[in-house]
């Protein structure tokens, strides 16, 4: 990840370990987070900023227009690169970003092995279970949704729309993450479109989709009427609103992947 910075700023986290987040801003100080908030006292300028882009991008921003306007990058590695700036607009919608003002580095890291308390509790048999994670933000469902997807793939098709780039870190049509041979995935696609074209092209057993938000009920009642098996993540602290979703299984997350209750 350090490779990616501009030279003038590696040297600064040459000598730092498990660095889950780094933001620059346009003449404010450095902060990155390891298990609490880290300060260096540098002041990022606009070029050092605009030089970190430019590397990300491997000096062609026009080949990742379409993640631009989505306000981010995913760059090898799987790291996921969020980007404010001034929005030039077409027709009422974003087309790009440019004069870029910050940006925040999320360090990718797969955690292989931590569904293991949770994935006994989404079967019955060996048949999956319609299922719903939930927890608040930075709690690790979308890294446990990953591994689930890992492990269930070693005997199911499964199709997963990721429409943010988190859960195989698409870098050019790569996945960075490992989530399994018998996996296909729709990379930056909305959930809504995605679980549908799923549904008519790829014939698979399991659909996983991370974060899913009002107005996708529809598309949810269609995979279910199909037959198709649902594995999903939402945000809350409680079970109440996913439970509409009429699944078979719900999860409620603590902190570190621990299950605080199941039902």
């Amino acid at each position: 990840m350090i490779n990616f910075l501009a030279p003038s700023l590696r040297i600064f986290f040459k000598t730092v370990d498990n660095i889950r987040e780094i933001r620059l801003r346009v003449n404010n100080p450095i902060i990155y987070y390891t298990d609490r908030e880290n300060i260096i006292a540098h002041i990022l300028t606009k070029e050092q900023l605009e030089q970190t882009i430019e590397l990300m991008s491997g000096f062609s921003l026009y080949a990742f227009e379409s993640e631009l306007k989505n306000g981010f990058l995913t760059i090898k590695g799987g790291h996921r690169v969020g980007i404010a700036g001034e929005a030039v607009t077409e027709n009422g919608k974003i087309k790009t970003l440019k004069n870029f003002s910050s940006i925040n580095i999320r360090i990718n890291r797969q955690i292989i092995g931590c569904c293991k308390e949770l994935l006994p509790h989404i079967m019955k048999g060996e048949e999956v279970l319609n299922t719903c994670i939930i927890s608040p933000p930075g709690f690790g469902k979308t890294t446990i949704l990953r591994d689930l997807i890992r492990n269930l793939s070693e005997k199911f098709t499964i199709g997963v729309v990721d429409e943010r780039s988190e859960l195989a870190a698409c870098h050019l049509g790569i996945p960075q993450n490992d989530l399994g041979k018998r996996t296909d995935i729709l990379d930056a696609c909305p959930k809504s479109i995605g679980m549908e074209m799923l549904l008519r092209s790829m014939a698979p057993q399991i659909i996983a989709i991370d974060e899913l938000g009002s107005g996708e009920e529809e598309q949810v009642k269609k995979i279910l009427t199909a037959g198709i098996k649902l594995i999903c993540t939402m945000h809350g602290s409680d079970m109440k609103e996913a439970k509409k979703l009429g699944l078979e299984r719900y999860i409620l997350l603590g902190k570190d992947f621990k299950i605080r209750n199941i039902e």
